[in-house]
């Protein structure tokens, strides 16, 4: 992959033409993504859980950009009903989607059950945006240089997919099983393009991951200690601020020598902070077998199958 030497958002081609969805898009990577993008053209649909905050955001970005081709529609990522409800809206409003960025999630908070039964992280981070891919691949299949970005976290190499306990009933540790929702959307993206590429789908998988980054996750969710560890400490000792985190997941959206199956993250110390590059998913996460166990068990979870096209014989 030819990359330029520090890359920055003013770097990405325009965008007027191509259509972006955004979840987690009135806050933090999610806001700055989409600020990014409609800077330079693109119509993005922030999906948002709170649509007042949504419009608050959009509000945000059209007083320094005017016109800027923005629309805020709901969606609670964590709920199965309402990602379903989601994309059948877009799929009668929308003739096609560009890019889907997989970016909303939450992190490190008490053991909590989604309105379906899972595990709120495990729900929200891996579940919905597996789900929603699914309901939007056709959409994605006629795009304009289509592309899924599913945002992981540099965490993921600390984890494991506890398959004897996906819910936390026997054991719960907030920041594990964040891991564990973490390392399941880099087993997505990357089965997910390993699928892509045997069908002949002209989609692109990607991942990307924002290093430490100084967000709203840690005050807006997290149990006590780690609302103190990650926000009130970690934040403003270490973290890069959210226009720099948001680059890799940008880079991977626009970048016109991307390749499926890359994963794109800071190129500073431990991945921590810095300029987009291409980095090495840990792996666990590219084992072909685990990552075979979560997508059938994400089927069964969301009674969700992707629609492959079937290979075109040579």
């Amino acid at each position: 992959m030819k990359q330029q030497q520090r890359w920055t958002a003013a770097q990405i081609p325009d965008q007027h033409g191509r259509v972006f969805v955004v979840t987690g898009a009135n806050s933090g990577l999610g806001l700055e993504t989409t600020r990014a993008l409609a800077r330079r053209g693109g119509h993005v649909i922030l999906a948002v859980r709170d649509e007042r905050r949504g419009r608050q955001a959009v509000a945000q970005i059209t007083a320094q950009q005017p016109g800027a081709n923005l629309e805020v529609r709901r969606v609670d990522m964590s709920d199965l009903n309402s990602v379903r409800a989601f994309a059948d809206r877009l799929r009668a409003d929308l003739p096609r989607v560009d890019v889907l960025v997989n970016n909303a999630g939450v992190l490190a908070p008490p053991r909590t059950l989604s309105p379906q039964g899972h595990e709120l992280q495990f729900a929200c981070n891996h579940l919905g945006h597996f789900a929603l891919t699914g309901l939007l691949l056709d959409l994605l299949a006629v795009g304009r240089d289509p592309r899924v970005v599913t945002v992981s976290s540099v965490n993921h190499r600390q984890a494991r997919m506890r398959f004897d306990d996906i819910t936390g009933e026997r054991g719960y540790s907030p920041m594990a099983f964040y891991n564990q929702s973490k390392l399941a959307n880099a087993l997505f993206g990357l089965e997910l393009h390993r699928r892509l590429t045997r069908a002949g789908s002209p989609v692109r998988s990607v991942l990307a991951h924002p290093g430490y980054t100084a967000t709203t996750l840690p005050q807006s969710g997290s149990v006590g200690l780690w609302r103190v560890v990650l926000g009130r400490i970690g934040n403003p000792l270490f973290a890069q601020a959210p226009a720099q985190g948001a680059l890799p997941q940008l880079y991977a959206a626009t970048h016109p020598g991307v390749e499926g199956g890359e994963f794109i993250g800071p190129d500073g110390l431990a991945e921590l902070r810095g300029a987009p590059k291409r980095v090495r998913p840990s792996s666990t996460a590219s084992d072909p077998e685990i990552a075979r166990r979560l997508w059938e068990l994400s089927e069964r979870l969301t009674d969700v199958r992707f629609a492959f096209p079937t290979p075109v014989e040579s």
